[in-house]
């Protein structure tokens, strides 16, 4: 104990002096390992409910209820992941080890949800996509909730947190839509057996899915190593008072009171709600409505990484210039009526049909703009909760920023589970058949598609975005908070220097 109190001494020490600057190769490994989340995220969100669906044949309410019910999971699991985190002691301090601890199971469990054993029912096959779904998802949570928390222990700077956001948004959306589009134009290339729409092809998917593995667990370990020499800088966990689990739960609900936090996970449900389903509704967008072969789609697929490189460097101006919850706000509503643009033209005749040749670039040209819209309005969101972790620590005296990104963990899974639901029962209200055989997909049903989806996607965008008004950290507001807490660490330290009893603020 005695070690651990030391450490925390001298980084406190360390910080009081100017923490070193964040090198390049660190904010790259920082950044890239979103690339496992984003991937994830993907391949579930797009890949598995069509997999189960399309190719295997089991009605996509079972597997869209089952990927939705492991909201149940993560309603325990996040919240238990983030305090975990945040009372940790260890010589790789209080976030590394969570990073390090997940490769392997998030490898396991997301290879696990495409093999399941032969002969399983409908309802079986719903079971085991909800354990293994809901494994994965605890997993991936470990190194997404410490990752994510080490931001405000990186760097105080109002301006910085979003550059290092961005640049985690930016590798995530490469996991997503790049993985995705080389999925696309390899593993789902088109075969003489299935001509036009090689994502229907089960052959496919074994490689697919390796692969995928393969990727989360390179990733997640460069991020590990590549930000294990920041340890000594980033704060320790205060030796935790008694009370057990009902002074914990207090502290938790402590924190989750602050308005800041609750305005952005307000805006999250919405937000992650309208993602998840799009991220489910797309692909048969792609396949049903404009016809795209897997070629196609995977050229499409790339406006996502080149929306990300667009919104890389734009986000931290746009919090700067016009602050983040503006640009959070504007972004996100702007971006989304764009990108349902196409839709609702298609929607009354007025668009460009399918096997037109303008009709790629014009959807490639949307989709970069849109993404990138969205995207710095994801970004600036995720460095409004770092500066959360200050505006919380001024009232509280903890810095606990595991446990609100555990919250916006769970937030943003549960949400986008709910999404997944809701594509379900889109696509059963539409009448889509599991497996159709060709042809039978009829322009009734992708009409019908198109009305459910464009009114519902529109709403949550709004609704979640207005909830934003209500945010009250100004970026003068954080730094007021930053000095606060230096001037407190200062005299904490001062005091430890003077041999006399601690009082400062924990860490």
């Amino acid at each position: 104990m005695a070690t651990a109190v030391a450490s925390g001494e001298s980084q406190d020490v360390a910080r009081a002096a100017g923490l070193p600057p964040i090198t390049t190769g660190t904010r790259i490994s920082y950044g890239i390992g979103a690339i496992a989340a984003g991937l994830k995220g993907a391949v579930f969100n797009t890949f598995l409910i069509f997999y189960y669906n399309q190719v295997v044949g089991i009605p996509a309410s079972v597997v869209s209820i089952a990927i939705a019910l492991t909201l149940v999971v993560d309603a325990v699991a996040d919240p238990l992941i983030g305090r975990w985190s945040d009372v940790t002691r260890s010589r790789w301090g209080r976030r590394h080890p969570f990073m390090y601890g997940s490769v392997i199971p998030v490898a396991l469990f997301f290879t696990l949800a495409w093999f399941p054993p032969s002969g399983l029912s409908n309802f079986t096959l719903g079971i085991w996509v909800f354990v293994t779904a809901a494994l994965t998802r605890t997993s991936l949570s470990a190194f997404e909730i410490a990752g994510n928390a080490m931001v405000p222990e990186l760097t105080d700077d109002y301006r910085e947190r979003a550059r290092l956001f961005s640049l985690r948004y930016m590798f995530g959306y490469v996991g997503a839509y790049g993985f995705s589009a080389f999925a696309l134009a390899t593993f789902f290339r088109a075969t003489p057996a299935f001509p036009r729409s090689g994502q229907l092809n089960p052959a496919a998917y074994p490689p697919f899915v390796f692969a995928a593995a393969a990727v989360m667990i390179a990733v997640i370990l460069i991020s590990a190593i590549g930000t294990h020499n920041r340890i000594p800088l980033l704060r320790q966990s205060i030796t935790v008072s008694g009370g057990g689990v009902m002074s914990h739960l207090r502290e938790m609900v402590g924190s989750f009171s602050n308005r800041a936090f609750l305005t952005i996970f307000g805006f999250g449900v919405f937000k992650y709600s309208a993602i998840g389903l799009y991220s489910g509704i797309n692909i048969f967008f792609g396949t049903y409505l404009w016809k795209f072969g897997a070629g196609q789609l995977s050229i499409l697929t790339l406006a996502g990484v080149a929306a990300a490189v667009v919104a890389w460097p734009l986000a931290p101006i746009a919090a700067n210039r016009f602050g983040k919850r503006t640009s959070a706000m504007v972004f996100a509503i702007v971006g989304v009526a764009w990108a349902l643009t196409p839709l609702t033209l298609a929607l009354n005749g007025w668009f460009l049909k399918p096997g037109d040749p303008r009709l790629l670039p014009t959807l490639l040209f949307v989709d970069i703009t849109y993404g990138a819209m969205v995207a710095i309005s994801l970004i600036n969101t995720s460095a409004m909760l770092a500066d959360v972790v200050e505006d919380s620590a001024v009232r509280t005296g903890r810095r606990d920023s595991g446990t609100f990104f555990a919250a916006s963990s769970f937030m943003q899974q549960c949400s986008t589970a709910v999404g997944i639901l809701a594509t379900g029962v889109i696509l059963t209200l539409s009448n889509f058949p599991a497996k159709p055989a060709p042809g039978t997909v009829t322009d009734a049903m992708v009409h019908s598609l198109l009305v459910h989806y464009i009114p519902v996607s529109m709403a949550l965008w709004t609704v979640g975005a207005l909830i934003l008004c209500f945010y009250p950290i100004t970026k003068a507001k954080h730094q007021e908070n930053v000095d606060i807490l230096r001037a407190r660490e200062a005299e904490a330290i001062a005091r430890e220097q003077a041999n006399l009893p601690v009082g400062g603020p924990m860490r």
